[in-house]
């Protein structure tokens, strides 16, 4: 972490010609299970990982936003008098639309300074592990504690949510902002996505000789796109056929009617998230009853309802899972939205260096481009770190 903090901060040097008063970072996540149940108001089981966004932060004298960030050239720069989420595009729609969201949850815009923002960040952006929520809650925690705002974090994930659907346009539901903001060193957060109960779960993979590998396939995907929209839509068409107001109020006993009452695409849509929030539940049962070794097979399964009732994977991501599984992993799936970006594999320590060959041979046999793999370790969440 000491070179992207100081790379922001000299960042934010270079771009803005002083100070920042202080540095905030926020992790990117891993999904271990229960993917696309958060919008349906399910259970989700996330982490926190070693990847983080930073924000390099000092307010101004004015009512100007300005940000800046390692990857992009420009400078976006709007009053807070006009933040709009119909003005903010591209990237800067992200901490800008959390300058939005925390006016909507309360803030009062109008008695608050500017600020010269500079954002820098070591999560892997396209690769499913949330960079989007990374920067929104970086940015929501340094503009609360600057702005003097005390906002609990539960509510800066509700705001870091709402900055995504309406200033980005992605409608994901509150498992992202949620790892991000409360994840702890060593634990998941099993989330329920109605209530937003959330409890830490120990997961223990380094007393169990475990490491969570990711592989990042580099298929590209967008969530603010057609396929993530068309899935949320079916699991609200499937919803109100049923008679529920969402898919949480539906057990693995209901999937007979369902079949009879649904068409084969809504019906497999349900099966999906109605079977995935039971696996999260078993999974947060083994991990605390028989450890983290007991969880491949959940694992498995849940990519394979991915895979073939919800019809998000792509062929590089049922590679990797398939190499996995045949070379040491307890279990693998994909992780995060879909159509792209990462699996996970749940390995044992040594056999990382066969896997990690393993898979580059199985993509270069297919002509597909070489993935970048490594391993993330479950970490804390957002915070200041200067």
């Amino acid at each position: 972490m000491n070179d992207i903090r100081d790379d922001a901060v000299q960042g934010f040097r270079d771009t803005f010609g002083g100070e920042p008063v202080g540095v905030w970072s926020a992790p990117g996540r891993v999904n271990l299970i229960g993917e696309h149940t958060d919008y349906n108001e399910g259970f989700v089981l996330p982490f926190a990982i070693d990847r983080r966004t930073v924000v390099a932060l000092a307010p101004r004298e004015d009512r100007v936003l300005r940000v800046a960030s390692a990857f992009a050239d420009e400078v976006a720069e709007i009053d807070l008098a006009d933040l709009d989420p119909e003005r903010l595009h591209g990237w800067a729609a992200y901490p800008l639309g959390v300058a939005w969201a925390l006016g909507r949850f309360g803030a009062d815009l109008a008695a608050v300074p500017g600020a010269d923002l500079y954002i820098d960040s070591d999560v892997p952006v396209g690769a499913g592990l949330s960079s989007s929520a990374a920067i929104e809650s970086s940015v929501a925690v340094a503009l609360d504690e600057v702005w003097h705002l005390g906002f609990d974090r539960p509510t800066l994930a509700k705001v870091g949510q709402l900055a995504e659907n309406d200033a980005v346009g992605a409608p994901t539901g509150i498992m992202d902002q949620s790892a991000s903001l409360l994840g702890r060193r060593d634990h998941a957060v099993f989330l329920d996505c109605r209530s937003l109960e959330a409890i830490v779960t120990e997961l223990g993979f380094a007393e169990a000789g475990l490491e969570l590998l990711v592989i990042d396939t580099h298929v590209d995907h967008a969530h603010a796109t057609g396929g993530y929209r068309d899935r949320r839509e079916a699991c609200e068409r499937g919803a109100a056929a049923l008679g529920v107001s969402s898919l949480r109020d539906l057990t693995v006993d209901d999937l007979d009617r369902a079949r009879t009452e649904l068409d084969d695409v809504t019906y497999r849509r349900v099966k999906h998230v109605v079977t995935e929030n039971q696996r999260v539940l078993d999974t947060v049962r083994a991990l605390r009853d028989e450890g983290p070794t007991a969880i491949g097979e959940l694992l498995d399964a849940s990519h394979r309802s991915m895979r073939d009732d919800f019809e998000i994977s792509v062929p590089e991501l049922d590679l990797a899972v398939e190499t996995a599984q045949a070379n040491g992993a307890l279990g693998a799936r994909m992780t995060g939205g879909g159509f792209g970006g990462s699996a996970i594999a749940l390995i044992p320590a040594e056999a990382r260096s066969r896997l990690q060959v393993a898979i580059d041979g199985a993509f270069a046999e297919h002509d597909y481009g070489i993935p970048t793999t490594f391993v993330v370790t479950p970490s804390d969440g957002a915070r200041r770190d200067r």
